[in-house]
């Protein structure tokens, strides 16, 4: 890896890529859950008295804009935690992937305020972590199969989506911090 590439692979991953884990504890899922949990407030302290200019730069080069990334994290959890219910409702459920990169494209992402998805996050994370925080251990291992990661546990599902949030949040400091 280039000193060029290395330095754009730590602006793409400012905490490190993700790595699906294969074996949990409950101390760990407790800790997952908890960085969901967190993850609207620390959303809205990273964005708090952010310009609208700055909202409409890129987080890094090549990148969304900050106000497109807001609107994704709230866009990928509301689907993460539809899959959840899915998963827990169905058997192995085969859940539908959506084009990231075309939904920030809509006309929603400009022409509403990226505090909607705050909100919306907030609502979605309350009842997306009550719902995780009733789950047995039998439950966390339920699957679902994703078209273009395969099969995952809802224990992997709930580890990626903490870093996740973690990430897209590190994005924005990172990019106000510049």
């Amino acid at each position: 890896m280039t000193i060029a590439s290395s330095a754009t692979d730590a602006q793409r991953y400012p905490i490190g890529r993700f790595e699906r884990p294969s074996d949990f504890t409950a101390d760990q899922r407790a800790a997952f859950v908890a960085r969901i949990a967190a993850l609207p407030g620390n959303l809205a302290a990273a964005l708090a008295g952010i310009s609208d200019g700055a909202l409409n730069a890129p987080y890094r080069p090549d990148g969304w804009t900050i106000r497109q990334l807001v609107h994704h994290v709230a866009d990928s959890h509301l689907n993460a935690y539809i899959r959840l219910k899915l998963t827990l409702t169905e058997h192995e459920p085969t859940i539908k992937p959506y084009d990231q990169d075309a939904w920030v494209e809509l006309a929603d992402i400009d022409s509403v305020s990226p505090q909607v998805s705050l909100t919306m996050l907030t609502a979605v994370h309350e009842r997306w972590v009550a719902t995780m925080r009733g789950m047995s251990d039998a439950q966390f291992e339920r699957a679902l199969y994703h078209p273009e990661n395969g099969r995952m546990t809802l224990d992997q599902m709930l580890a990626l989506y903490a870093w996740h949030g973690d990430h897209h949040v590190a994005h924005v400091v990172n990019a106000l911090r510049a």
